[in-house]
């Protein structure tokens, strides 16, 4: 039995990992935050129960996330990989952010992460395998990509400085660490505020689930510090 977690998995992109690695035969345990607007109900999501499970977790509470981690590993034994999704973005020049605006970007982009991928890391080098997958963003890896959204930027980008360090670490083990760095995401808020645009251009939830669970198959087990850019043509 294969065991994945995935961080936001209320999210468009969350619930398009969630069924993409139940299809694959994993079970998924995801995570919701306290009074979610999507309730993750098994009718509604037609996730299976026995493959499907949903827990409240504070990411941005370092205790609360390290138990998450600890309770799953205590249950399943293990950790196959982990998908973090959560994130926020705001928009703001270099003369309208404030360093409160960044620690926020900070706190929702970085911290919701790295709460979860130390203590997931720590399991994988103890079981030597192990994929951990953390959403970038264009603003992230190249500064810019961040104009006009500094503090966006800013918090994304220790996104991939962090997968460096943990790959470093997992040198010589199965252990890796990617980045996952979508175009345009095509999803009903996107289209609903860039009624303009053309979504064939964007990139489908669907398609960067597929590829993050081709990340995790026998065919890319040589891979070691991918950064995968998923644009289409966004």
């Amino acid at each position: 039995m294969k065991i994945a977690i995935v961080t936001g998995a209320s999210g468009n992109m969350g619930l398009a990992v969630v069924k993409q690695f139940i299809d694959e035969g994993y079970n998924v345990i995801g995570t919701i935050v306290p009074n979610d607007p999507v309730p993750l109900d098994p009718i509604a999501t037609g996730f299976p129960p026995d493959k499907f499970e949903k827990v409240i977790v504070d990411l941005m509470d370092e205790d609360d996330s390290a138990k998450f981690v600890k309770d799953i590993v205590s249950k399943y034994g293990s950790v196959d990989a982990a998908i973090l999704t959560v994130g926020g973005f705001a928009m703001g020049t270099v003369a309208e952010t404030k360093t409160s605006d960044i620690a926020k970007q900070y706190k929702l982009n970085f911290e919701t992460a790295y709460n979860v991928a130390r203590p997931v890391f720590v399991q994988m080098q103890k079981q030597n395998s192990g994929r951990i997958f953390i959403i970038g963003s264009r603003p992230g890896l190249e500064a810019k990509c961040s104009s006009g959204m500094v503090a966006y930027g800013l918090g994304k980008s220790l996104i991939f400085r962090l997968a460096e360090l943990m790959n470093e670490e997992a040198k010589g083990t199965n252990v890796v660490a990617a980045v996952v760095v979508p175009g345009t995401i095509d999803t009903p808020q996107n289209r609903k505020s860039m009624p303009d645009a053309d979504p064939s251009k964007w990139v489908k939830p669907e398609a960067i689930a597929e590829l993050i669970h081709f990340y995790c198959t026998d065919a890319a087990s040589v891979l070691r510090e991918p950064i995968i850019k998923v644009y289409n043509n966004s």
